[in-house]
């Protein structure tokens, strides 16, 4: 199954960069579409357990349709919006100078590790945060921040609607 589904992703991914190429509804060529199927199960081999290394119930939540669109309806809309804030605010931090950076110790509220981990690149991708460190018996993540107002700031301060969202996606 993990085989099956991380090489779909990738025939998808390559369709999807190489398209215009030929004849295959005006779209790939007929190698074009031949090389991608080749690649694509090569790329599923090698990419089974990196996609899918969770066990039973697991494998299904990860490859569950809704959760993916779940996942892109943050992606561009929560994300892309705190992500257009975040720029602005850092912008005007650089122009005006008025940055105070620190070191953060903010709870995640998560539970897996991989709610966690996507908790932390959306953290990290936001400019103005940077997650250095997590401890994992407690699910803390520990940010670098460039406006500490203070020292144990909300998971809101931090990351906003983001922990939702993973929350909603993840587990």
């Amino acid at each position: 199954m993990n085989f099956l589904v991380a090489s779909f992703i990738a025939f998808l991914t390559y369709l999807s960069l190489t398209v215009g190429s030929g004849s295959i509804l005006g779209l790939w060529s007929i190698h074009e579409f031949g090389l991608g199927i080749i690649v694509a199960v090569i790329a599923g081999w090698v990419a089974r357990n990196v996609f899918f290394f969770y066990s039973g119930k697991e494998i299904a939540k990860t490859t569950n349709p809704l959760r993916w669109i779940k996942w892109i309806v943050y992606l561009f809309g929560p994300f892309a919006l705190g992500l257009i804030k975040a720029n602005i605010d850092v912008a005007g931090r650089v122009i005006t100078g008025k940055i105070n950076p620190g070191i953060v110790k903010v709870k995640s509220n998560l539970e897996s590790d991989f709610a966690v981990t996507m908790l932390a690149n959306s953290i990290t991708l936001t400019p103005g945060t940077l997650t250095v460190d997590l401890d994992n018996s407690t699910n803390e993540l520990y940010v670098h921040w460039i406006d500490v107002k203070n020292s144990e700031p909300s998971p809101q301060d931090i990351y906003g609607s983001f922990g939702d969202w993973v929350r909603r996606i993840a587990e």
